[in-house]
């Protein structure tokens, strides 16, 4: 019977690529599920025995580990990293987010000035 391993909801899909590469290496039977069309239902890996439950829950634990690594050599760039890289675009985005704003507020305000 089959055993969940790893779910993939929320998870980016970069780590989810990583998991699957190492899983594969390691010759490890799985099979994936999706979020579905509405994005309800359970995104899992699952293995397709369970006997394999306990090598491939130490396995994916070691593999979470070399994630966070990754994650801790190569780390997301912070807005002032982003801002330095390309200011204009990045004032450019924000006067788009205060007009977007303003002009869905635009109406309510209107109504309270009647």
């Amino acid at each position: 019977m089959a055993k969940l391993l790893f779910k993939l909801n929320g998870v980016t899909e970069e780590e989810a690529n990583f998991v699957r590469e190492r899983l594969d290496e390691a010759n490890v039977d799985y099979y994936e599920t999706s979020q579905g069309r509405w994005g309800i239902s359970l995104a899992a890996i699952w293995l397709k025995n369970e006997d394999d439950y306990t090598d491939a829950r130490v396995l994916l634990d070691k593999i979470q580990e070399d994630w966070l690594e990754e994650v801790r050599q190569h780390p997301i760039p912070t807005m002032g990293q982003r801002f330095y890289e390309r200011p204009t675009s990045f004032i450019l985005t924000l006067i788009a987010i205060a007009a977007i704003i303003g002009l869905s507020v635009l109406p309510f305000l209107g109504a309270f000035t009647d």
